[in-house]
Order: structure tokens, then sequence, then C-alpha cells
């Protein structure tokens, strides 16, 4: 292609503020160079022009972009911990106003989980959760609310009979859900993050960025934690250096900041 990677990653971050340097290259330029491709273009220099031109090839390029692999109560025996013995945890320690953030939140099956969830140890009027994502087209849908039978699997059954309603083949999550979550536009990698949160999840992202954005990710949950929170993370994810920034290990998938 003309012009080189290198040129097109510094054109991206003009365009998007999403810094590609931060991604396992490999395997980020074959997605981009097969999207390039699909739009009948051969050079990343006419790629770039066609983004700054065109809203919907920008948009649909973000979207690419972006990992959008999302499904409600995700890994169901974590989410079983989360209900039995974290939630407990937090409100003994904090009391019933919780700050939740889900971060890279997708389209919103996770922070409606984190709903639906404390909805067993909470009145939903007590229950409010940040939910972000660099995507403002999947924050869009998550705000539609409406999911395909498959992501649906892992509710428990009581929930989805009690906060969804079927249109057609697709679920609608209920308004009274909705109400309780606030999404934002947000890069993890660039943009100030929440403070003094008592629960982060963050959940098969990080898998996609190189170790020193994960680990620097990672330092920044820390800081957004008080004392005594906890960071939720994927089952496909390990922070090898937990001690040194400061965390200590509940079991493999939640964090403590002591």
């Amino acid at each position: 292609m003309q012009y080189d990677y290198e040129y097109f990653k510094k054109a991206v971050y003009d365009l998007t503020s999403i810094d590609l340097n931060a991604y396992k290259e490999q395997q980020m330029k074959r997605r981009i160079d097969t999207l390039i491709h699909k739009n009948g273009i051969g050079e990343y220099d006419k790629y770039v022009q066609l983004l700054k031109t065109d809203q919907s090839r920008f948009e649909e390029f973000v979207n690419y972009l972006t990992i959008n692999v999302s499904e409600f109560y995700r890994n169901p025996d974590q989410w079983q911990l989360l209900d039995k013995e974290v939630i407990p945890e937090l409100i003994g320690r904090f009391g019933r106003n919780l700050k939740i953030w889900s971060a890279a939140c997708s389209t919103g099956d996770e922070p409606y989980s984190l709903v639906m969830a404390l909805s067993r140890h909470l009145p939903l009027n007590q229950i409010r959760i940040l939910a972000t994502d660099i995507d403002k087209q999947v924050i869009a849908k998550a705000k539609v609310g409406l999911y395909a039978e498959k992501s649906l699997a892992g509710v428990p059954d009581d929930l989805k009979q009690k906060y969804f309603t079927k249109i057609g083949q697709s679920y609608q999550i209920s308004q009274e859900i909705k109400d309780r979550v606030e999404f934002k536009e947000h890069n993890l990698l660039k943009d100030a993050y929440p403070g003094d949160c008592h629960l982060i999840v963050c959940r098969n992202v990080l898998i996609y960025f190189t170790e020193e954005a994960k680990e620097e990710i990672y330092k920044k949950f820390a800081r957004s934690l008080k004392n005594g929170g906890i960071l939720f993370i994927g089952s496909t994810e390990q922070i090898i250096t937990y001690r040194e920034i400061g965390y200590e290990r509940k079991n493999s998938f939640f964090y403590l900041k002591p």
C-alpha cells in the first residue's frame, strides 16, 4: 500500500484520538487492511481521505476498529460470585450508594447485567451505573436496548422474565433497567478517569492492547478505585503485576485495592 502503516496510525489519531500504537499491531493491521480492501481501496492515504469526507465510512471505521463482542452475564460463574460475595461485601463496606463504572461497555449488555445483579440487593432507585465506550455507535445501540436471543443465554430465568420483553425475534430490556445507566463516550488511553469508584468492571477488552498499555490502564483503574474497591476483569485476562500496581487478588477475576 502507498504510504506506510506508521503514516496511517498518525492520521487515525489526528482524526479520532484513537492510538493504534497501543494495540497489537499484527492483529489490528490485518483487521484494518481487510476493511480498506472491502471498500475497494488499495492505499492508506486514499482511505484516510475517504474517512475525512464520508461520515458513514468514518463511523463504519470506528465501529470496526473497536472490538464489540458482548453478552449478558458473560461467564455466569463469575457473575454468581459477584452476586453472592462481591456485592454484599461492597455494600457492607461502603453502604448502599455504590459508585460503579462499566468501562468499555460495548452494546450495554454488561452495565445492564450489573443493574440486574444489584437489583437482588438494592432497590432499583438506589442503583446508578456509569457506562463508557470509545464507540458512539455501540453506545447508541446500548441506549436502544434491543438484543438477540443468544445474547441473553446467561441471564437468570427470573430476571429475563422480569426485565425483558420479546419483540419479534429480539428482546427489549425494560426502561426501568435502562434508567439506571448513564452512557458516555470515553477513551481508556486518553481521557481522564472517574474517581472514588467502589467497583470497576472492564472485561475481555484489554486482551487487544499491548502489555504496556494494559499495565497503564490497570494503574489508572487502581487510582480510580477507593481503598476497599474492587476491579472485575474478564476470563481471558490476568494482571500479572497486580502486587506492584497495588492490588490484592481476591480470585482470578476480582482484584481488591486494599
